[in-house]
């Protein structure tokens, strides 16, 4: 009781060495998520107990990742990390196209090999995600390193009579031969097939509109395969559908990405995938909300586009992290200088809860965390990963925990510091050096007053209260308040916070 103050033994977890455990490990709670199929939110029901396979689409190697990729990448590593901390052995696969129309246009205006190409890129893809703070995938395919597997599934899908080559060596899937197309983004074929000369470019070779191509024959000074169409290269969709069901089998869980790959390319990952093996493809769907620019949709035409390292010059990648974090991932959201300027500013207010516990206590935690707290936050996120709720509840901590530390209570102080890291290495948040954060310049212009201008001022007000200048050390404490700045006095000094 007096290391828990008000609270009790059956209000506290145990953590060991900063990863998720128990102290007495409980059945793994149900969630439910918002499967895309269906369009609803389902309970989650495992097709191997305790055990989670999860195939999320990504990105084609020919140029930097820009801030919609950097939400996929965001989101899923939280929603992983989450389901990971519940006990789940998740296993993660994300794949690499590394061969594409784009791929190979951008390698011939370099003048490079398509293997320098992508290889440069997703080096920088891979930086980017650990800027980002993301964990590596369990496995990340190469769409080159399986031409032999999409071979052999475009040569079923041809022996079975749902895919057919064209006189020019193309190979297409039949639509009009998998009755349910047209499930997952709720489109009936007729209805597509209206107006489709509109908003098609039909080849002469496909029988239907909507046929896509499994394999491509082999243009003038492009990479080619051998196959028993001809010299080529496989279609985008085909590459998903090989990769995913040789790393976790032709039926899996969770299949993810964005929300611009619903149709077509998931659409037709369902059609070739199921077709092929006679199996339900995918359990469950989860798509990731837009990025809109100020309002508008992310477009090098317009101007609004911008690479995680444009971005990551002006912000520290935790702001833009946090960014993502704060909203749910299904929802669009509004990228602009000004929400991550808020960003920044929210972020600090874990900073400096954080730097006023480490002042006094140093990085000191117990094993002894706040139950309570912590099944609310578990609940948010077993609410289809309601991250914004989550977010809530950290900021109840934060409230808390500035409380305790200014009452210098030591208990409870290192009850909600502990807590609070706890949840936070959940979402991946506050894993830099607080100093080193709060110091940083990257988007500093955003907060009004620099660390160092506070830090200026609060030597000023020690040293008017020395003088006994009692009205100068006031004034510098409004002037403060009035640009945002708390400022708290404690037996060791003086320490500060960013207004909520």
């Amino acid at each position: 009781r007096d290391v828990l103050g008000s609270r009790g033994l059956g209000d506290v977890y145990k953590r060991q060495n900063h990863h998720f455990v128990e102290a007495f490990r409980k059945p793994m709670q149900p969630f439910v998520l918002y499967n895309s199929e269906q369009r609803k939110k389902v309970e989650f029901v495992p097709r191997k107990e305790g055990h989670i396979d999860m195939y999320v689409c990504g990105m084609t190697v020919y140029d930097y990742c820009h801030i919609g990729h950097a939400r996929v990448m965001v989101a899923f590593d939280y929603i992983i990390r989450f389901l990971r901390s519940q006990g789940w052995n998740v296993k993660y696969v994300r794949n690499i196209t590394d061969i594409d129309d784009k791929i190979i246009a951008r390698a011939n205006e370099n003048s490079e090999s398509i293997t320098a190409l992508t290889d440069r890129f997703i080096k920088a893809m891979n930086d980017d995600a650990e800027n980002l703070g993301c964990l590596a995938p369990d496995e990340a395919p190469r769409a080159t390193d399986y031409i032999d597997q999409m071979q052999n599934m475009i040569g079923n899908l041809v022996n079975k009579g749902t895919a057919y080559p064209s006189a020019n060596g193309d190979v297409y899937f039949e639509v009009e031969k998998f009755k349910n197309y047209g499930r997952l983004s709720g489109r009936k074929l007729d209805d597509m097939q209206a107006g489709a000369s509109e908003r098609v470019d039909v080849e002469v070779e496909k029988k239907h509109p909507f046929d896509f191509v499994l394999w491509k024959h082999a243009k003038e000074n492009e990479p080619s395969w051998a196959s028993p169409w001809g010299n080529g290269r496989p279609g985008w969709h085909i590459e998903c559908s090989a990769m995913s069901t040789c790393c976790l089998g032709n039926h899996f869980d969770i299949h993810g990405g964005g929300s611009d790959l619903l149709f077509p390319h998931h659409e037709n990952e369902i059609a070739q995938s199921e077709a092929a093996t006679d199996e339900q493809y995918v359990n469950y769907w989860m798509h990731v909300g837009f990025i809109n620019v100020d309002g508008e949709k992310m477009s090098k035409s317009l101007g609004n586009f911008f690479t995680i390292r444009d971005v990551m010059e002006k912000f520290h990648p935790e702001v833009i992290r946090y960014f993502i974090v704060s909203s749910h991932y299904r929802s669009p959201v509004n990228f602009s200088d000004f929400a991550l300027k808020e960003a920044k500013t929210t972020l600090s207010r874990f900073y400096h809860a954080f730097k006023a516990y480490q002042q006094v206590y140093g990085d000191k935690t117990t094993d002894l965390l706040d139950e309570t707290l912590i099944e609310r936050f578990n609940s948010a996120m077993r609410d289809d990963f309601n991250t914004s709720e989550a977010i809530a509840v950290l900021f109840e901590i934060i409230k808390e925990l500035n409380r305790a530390v200014k009452e210098e209570n030591a208990a409870q102080s290192t009850l909600y510091y502990s807590t609070l890291r706890h949840l936070t290495n959940i979402l991946g948040l506050v894993q830099y050096n607080v100093d080193d954060f709060l110091k940083s310049d990257i988007g500093q212009e955003a907060l009004g007053l620099s660390e160092a201008d506070i830090e200026d001022f609060i030597q000023q007000r020690v040293d008017a209260k020395k003088n006994k200048d009692f009205a100068r050390a006031d004034e510098i404490r409004q002037s403060l308040l009035a640009q945002g700045v708390v400022l708290e006095d404690t037996r060791q000094g003086t320490i500060w916070r960013r207004a909520d």
